[in-house]
């Protein structure tokens, strides 16, 4: 006894010795059987004495694994389970430097033992854990633990962000043994409010990776890796075999054969600081804190696993994802994660080669079952048309989420592999004008049908749908300019010049064939095939989209249609829109859509509000940083974890959380603060409410990590290297050593800026227009020539050049507007203009 209780104190001053020093190494000691490897950020205890199980991690100082469990590697088959937690006998350790070796971990029965070599490299950035593992003989495994981590209890971390993008929200697992499984190799965990992260990134070359989240029944966080040869797949539901997230279980797992063999994987763990990581910047006058934890959690959660992006949550009782939501990729620019934006990019892919029928028609849903499948649709992949009717917005839905999200990456290569399918899914639309009017058809003649035609799915609405064709105009108007970057300069005038004539019959009265209501002033949403007009009744959806999109550009109407929604919300004080402001006429939707407000005759659905404060961004953009201001106190009262929000007690309802609650702050982000990623820049377009000056965006873009400064009438946007300043709208792009300036929304650079080296410039715009140009130029070094390249000039011209009050040189422009020239690079400020001298030579 006396000699046990010494082995303890010996212990215990070992490892807390070890704890802190904040060194970087390896310390064994071999009486106990224990190890400590760590550096200043995270460190871990390896106890080896008939086990082989990490007992204890310290990240950034905190406890974070569970006392009874900690970290260890396991095979569940049907009748057993094994582990490395009890072995027969100590495995051997190594120890060189900073890694150290342990072989001889033996566990499993005698006729199919499963032998382990573990390897711990430590370095001052992460711990590097590596498994080799020998099975013996085929076996098949009902749980792979490759390894097990086990966690404290399951508010140790808020979430998890996962490879693709998407998130494990543990406040979704609200009851015991939830579980979230999903293809994702690396998982990072968060604590908002400790600060402290965990990255737990595995990878195994040649194999597949896959993680599941659980919570025990004693509230402990089990999270575990599998690393399998097949793809892992699911156990639920029996006839489907979809389903991620479980409620009263934590087998999410199919089955999965275990081939004889040797397997090598590495675990790399690392620390993360959660503030400085995703840190947003000094968001002057809003709730920086509340934004940050709605982008994170919210924003996401419509991710459902890899290659499955959606508006609706995984946490949702059938899983369902709406192919026909226009705003995922936009989602993109808030969230501002490149894992989100590469996702996505894998996910619509998985669309394009498996949501496209032959005909063009882009299948509107996915889900875990076919509960909510029309009779015969469900492909064995989960994708299928809704029971509500054809939802034909899902076409022109994936053109405009192609669209928008290459805009974010810029990878011209990636969206020309999707020019067929883009051009299938918008002429499959275009073929439904049987009357010639431009605007297209469902495939329903009357509401008398019964059947959806568009998001709001039980509302019959028919024949001419406003809300499909705003989103077509939408999808024809970004399409048209990426044919014309892909060089089909036929399909570019085709699409450019259709969407010209929609917008014209969009616009003209209800009596001429429109949708234009000329008593009421705002925009219907539909027209039955006899003229007759329905959803007479302000649906926010179609007049906001008429707005955002560009269909509506008559003030009047405008003014119109914004000041009758305010005026409504005033009256009834409501904290966000609703679906419409004002009921459908009976029929008009499915029978308990009534009496209003109930469901979509006028509840209030968030997932509108991007273009809503687009709408009133330029307009009263006071008006629309009220509801996002509205939205951010929401969140923080009840986390924004519902479908909608009833319009009588402003009440959350609704288990199929949304996305789209997040999607006014989308909205913040593109029009008000004016960030909109082009393929080839940042475009800055800002609505700076004056609450809001001082604003400093940190923000990601293609690898760099800019700054955008918003102060009233002075813009910019800056790199390490880089910083240009303008008081009007402008678009942003840099490289190594070239700095570009473009004037307002141009594709084309007007001002390109080369350095000798990697020195720092900032170019101030002070005046452009027709015939005279002016910018000050303040740059770091003496050294060189500073070149530039000016576009958009008068072709054929001569221009003067000057350089702080002083002639420098005359240069005639070229057949295309353009000069170049160069000036001396001067260390401090100085100002170049560039006026017109004469007419052409």
């Amino acid at each position: 006894m006396k000699f046990a209780f010494l082995a303890q104190i010996v212990l215990f001053s070992f490892l807390w010795c070890f704890s802190v020093s904040g060194q970087t190494g390896i310390s064994d000691n071999p009486r106990s059987k224990v190890v400590a490897i760590g550096n200043s950020k995270i460190k871990i205890t390896l106890d080896y004495n008939l086990k082989c199980v990490v007992t204890e991690m310290k990240v950034n100082g905190e406890s974070v694994l569970s006392d009874q469990a900690g970290i260890y590697t396991g095979i569940r088959t049907s009748n057993s389970y094994y582990s490395t937690r009890q072995l027969v006998s100590s495995p051997n350790i190594k120890t060189a430097d900073n890694k150290i070796t342990v072989s001889g971990i033996r566990y499993g029965d005698n006729t199919a033992p499963v032998n382990e070599t573990w390897t711990f490299q430590v370095t001052d950035h992460d711990i590097k854990f590596s498994i080799e593992r020998n099975v013996s003989k085929d076996l098949t495994a009902e749980e792979l633990a490759f390894p097990s981590v086990n966690f404290k209890n399951i508010r140790t971390w808020n979430g998890a962000f996962l490879d693709y993008g998407g998130l494990a929200w543990f406040y979704l697992f609200n009851e015991k043994l939830c579980t979230y499984g999903v293809h994702s190799g690396t998982s990072v965990f968060w604590n908002s409010t400790t600060g402290n992260g965990l990255s737990i990134a595995a990878t195994a070359p040649g194999r597949q990776v896959a993680t599941k989240f659980s919570r025990s029944e004693d509230d402990q966080l089990v999270y575990n890796v599998s690393v399998s040869e097949q793809e892992m797949t699911y156990r639920y539901d029996v006839d489907t075999k979809r389903r991620r997230f479980v409620r009263g279980k934590t087998d999410v797992w199919n089955s999965i054969p275990v081939p004889a063999g040797k397997t090598v994987q590495t675990i790399s763990l690392s620390y993360v600081n959660y503030n400085e990581t995703y840190n947003r910047g000094r968001l002057v006058g809003i709730n920086g804190k509340n934004l940050t934890g709605l982008l994170n959690t919210i924003a996401r959660i419509g991710v459902i696993d890899a290659k499955l992006f959606g508006g609706n949550s995984w946490h949702t009782p059938y899983g369902p994802i709406c192919l026909h939501e226009q705003y995922i990729a936009q989602m993109g620019v808030a969230i501002n994660d490149p894992a989100y934006i590469s996702g996505y990019k894998q996910c619509l892919e998985n669309y394009r080669d498996h949501a496209i029928q032959e005909d063009g028609r882009v299948v509107a849903r996915w889900a875990y079952t076919d509960e909510d499948a029309m009779p015969g649709t469900a492909s064995p992949l989960g994708f299928y048309e809704a029971q509500w009717g054809y939802l034909m917005d899902s076409n022109p839905d994936f053109v405009t989420n192609v669209a928008e999200l290459y805009d974010q990456h810029g990878d011209l290569n990636w969206v020309r592999t999707f020019k067929s399918s883009c051009e299938n899914a918008l002429d499959h639309m275009l073929k439904r004008d049987a009357n010639g009017n431009h605007l297209i058809e469902m495939k329903t003649d009357s509401h008398a049908e019964k059947k959806g035609s568009d998001w709001i799915d039980i509302i019959w609405a028919s024949y001419e749908n406003a809300f499909v064709n705003a989103k077509l105009y939408y999808a024809l108007s970004l399409w048209s300019k990426i044919e014309t970057q892909l060089g089909d300069y036929g399909k570019a005038k085709y699409y450019s010049e259709y969407a010209t004539a929609l917008k014209i019959s969009f616009n003209k009265s209800t009596t001429d064939g429109g949708f234009w209501d000329e008593k009421n002033k705002w925009y219907v949403h539909w027209l039955d095939k006899d003229g007759s007009v329905h959803g007479n009744n302000l649906v926010t959806p179609v007049n906001f989209m008429a707005i955002a999109y560009g269909i509506c550009e008559d003030e009047n109407r405008k003014k119109a249609i914004l000041d009758q929604i305010e005026q409504q919300m005033q009256k009834e004080d409501l904290f966000a829109w609703p679906l419409c402001m004002y009921s459908y006429a009976q029929g008009e939707g499915n029978d308990w859509q009534f009496p209003f407000p109930n469901y979509e005759n006028g509840d209030i659905f968030l997932s509108w509000g991007a273009v809503g404060v687009d709408a009133y961004a330029s307009y009263k953009p006071d008006l629309a940083l009220k509801y996002i201001e509205n939205i951010l106190s929401r969140y923080e009262k009840d986390g924004l974890a519902f479908q909608r929000y009833g319009r009588m007690k402003q009440d959350g309802l609704g288990d199929d959380i949304l996305s789209g609650n997040s999607l006014a702050l989308v909205g913040l982000y593109i029009s008000i603060y004016g960030i909109n990623p082009r393929y080839n820049r940042i475009y800055l377009d800002p609505h700076l409410p004056d609450k809001l000056s001082g604003t400093e965006i940190n923000y990601k873009f293609r690898g760099d990590q800019v700054k955008i400064e918003l102060d009233n009438q002075r813009y910019s946007i800056s790199t390490p290297l880089f910083k240009l300043i303008s008081s009007e709208d402008f678009g942003f792009n840099a490289s190594s050593n070239e700095l570009e300036f473009f004037k307002s929304n141009s594709d084309s650079y007007s001002l390109q800026a080369r350095l000798p080296d990697r020195s720092k410039l900032t170019l101030e715009i002070i005046q452009w227009d027709s015939d005279s140009y002016a910018w000050q130029q303040t740059t770091s070094s003496n050294k060189g020539t500073l070149s530039y390249k000016v576009q958009g000039l008068k072709p054929d011209l001569v221009y003067e050049i000057g350089a702080n009050g002083l002639v420098y040189k005359t240069v005639k422009t070229n057949a295309g507007g353009g000069i170049e020239f160069s000036v001396p690079m001067k260390t401090g400020s100085s100002e170049i203009k560039i006026r017109l001298l004469s007419k052409k030579n």
